[in-house]
């Protein structure tokens, strides 16, 4: 007996739907174009950040992009003109995770 069966039985006034889609947790739009990422010493404010350029994504994509990366570095950063700025030195550890996300990424600078 599987749970829809035993929902019948608890319920069975109830008119239940089938086939209901799940809505799409977390998909965020994956590109064709390389992510480049860098790393400026004297960034903003003399302060080291760690840029990604060349999203070509949705704002709010680059939005949710930005959150998850804060999130799991535990870092502050900002969204701005299709740029994500991470604070402080995370280059190896972001390309890392935008590659497992299924991201090209390439490096640029030093």
């Amino acid at each position: 007996m599987d749970l829809h069966d035993q929902l019948k039985k608890l319920f069975p006034d109830h008119k239940f739907e089938e086939n209901v889609p799940e809505p799409a947790k977390n998909v965020l739009f994956i590109q064709d174009d390389p992510i480049v990422c860098k790393y400026e010493k004297k960034g903003r404010n003399g302060k080291p950040v760690t840029l990604l350029e060349n999203y070509h994504g949705s704002d709010e994509d680059l939005k949710k992009l930005a959150k998850e990366l804060k999130t799991v570095l535990g870092v502050g950063g900002s969204t701005k003109d299709g740029t994500i700025v991470i604070q402080g030195k995370f280059r190896d550890k972001i390309m890392e995770l935008l590659k497992n996300k299924g991201f090209a990424v390439k490096r640029a600078g030093g």
